[in-house]
Order: C-alpha cells, then structure tokens, then sequence
C-alpha cells in the first residue's frame, strides 16, 4: 500500500478521500486534532516534516492555511494578518524529489492545474470551488457542469432556497452540523469549525485515483517515526 502525508491535515478531509482511493495516510498538523480520520497523526510544524520527512513518502498533499485569500477576508481584515505559506510550502515540497500536490482557494497564487467544485460530484451538496497545483503528477480537468442554483441562506435578511448548501461562516441560519456534514460528505464526528475548513473528500479521491496509477509499485511500511 502506498502512504500519502497529508500536511495541516485538519479534521481529514483530504485524508479521507486518499483512503478510499487506496492510500494509507498520516497526517501532520501544528493543532491537536483527535477527530482526525487518518490512519497516523502526528503533532508538528508541517513544512518543517515535510522537509524532514516528505522523501519517505508516495505522494504528498499539502493545504496550507487559506484565510489569506479566501473572499470571506480579503478586504475585511482591518489590520489582520495571516500567514501566507504557498511560497514556502512549494520550495520544500520541490525538495523532497516526490510527486505532490498544493489545494488551495481561487484566489490563492498557485498555479491552476486543476479546478474542482462540489457540482462536479452528484453526492455533494457544496459548491466550493478549490484549485490545485501539481508537481511531478497529472490529473484530468473533470467538466465543470452548470451549477444548478444558488446556495440557500439568508441574503440580506431574506432567505433564498437553492440546492446548495452555505458551508461556511459561523452557520447562522445556515442550517444544522448534520447537514454540513452531509452536503460534505463528511461522514465522520466533525465540529462545524472543522468542517467548514476542510475539502469534501470526493475530491481528493479523485485525485488519488489518477496518481495512483502514475505511481510504481512499493513496499508498504507504516510511518510511525517521531509520533507525537
């Protein structure tokens, strides 16, 4: 079984969508995260496991932190700062000499090699648009269907019905955790914090789908180094 290291891995969105496409995952963060749904965790700076530790895995995937970026703070920050990562995360990534892969928000600076959005996927219920860039693999731009309608919620005091479902904010009026988990597809215990930071598992699948078949066969021995 090939091993895949999911850098600031969160609740395992990403986590949960390479197991089904056969991976065994460990996944690293700088927060304790004991609804992790990965097969390892361990507790610690991901860019610096990653440049310790990134060679000793088939594949990596890394989702630095977004808030930088996303629309829900670009222009409200008001003296905020966030980290920005990508540039960092990328140079180590490079570093390791194995196949990788950088998600992101739309307007992240990394390169779109690949857009995925939840229409895309008949199970899900989410738009959320995420871009990813790719080094030393390939993945298929999937078609970007019609989106069906708009996101229900509360606009302005008024309510609009849609087929999606708001999977962001503090949820008010946005419906119950039970339903983000679901329009996720997110089908283990999870916080509404932790859901709305991750990605909907169907697409990572997808993507370890295609890698897998890009990657030659391999020993599988379990990363237990340095556990925390």
């Amino acid at each position: 079984m090939r091993r895949v290291l999911d850098a600031f891995c969160g609740v395992g969105g990403a986590a949960r969508g390479y197991q089904r496409a056969g991976f065994h995952v460990v996944g690293v963060d700088v927060r304790p995260m004991p609804r992790y749904c990965g097969d390892e965790f361990v507790r610690g700076n991901a860019i610096e496991f990653i440049a310790r530790y990134g060679h000793e895995f088939d594949f990596i995937h890394a989702s630095p932190p977004c808030q930088a970026h996303t629309t829900l703070t670009l222009g409200t920050n008001h003296g905020r700062a966030y980290p920005d990562l990508i540039a960092v995360t990328r140079r180590v990534l490079r570093g390791t000499g194995r196949p990788w892969v950088i998600e992101n928000v739309p307007a992240a600076p990394i390169r779109r090699d690949l857009m995925l959005c939840g229409a895309m996927f008949p199970e899900l219920a989410v738009l959320r648009h995420r871009w990813f860039e790719f080094g030393g693999v390939r993945v298929a731009q999937p078609e970007h269907p019609k989106h069906r309608g708009r996101v229900a919620g509360y606009r302005h005091g008024d309510w609009h019905e849609g087929p999606y479902v708001a999977v962001y904010g503090k949820g008010g009026g946005k419906g119950p955790t039970s339903l983000w988990q679901q329009a996720m597809g997110i089908d283990w215990p999870a916080a509404r914090r932790e859901i709305r930071q991750a990605i909907p598992p169907a697409y990572t699948e997808l993507i370890g789908r295609a890698v897998h078949a890009q990657l030659p066969a391999a020993d599988f021995t379990p990363f237990k180094t340095h556990r925390r």
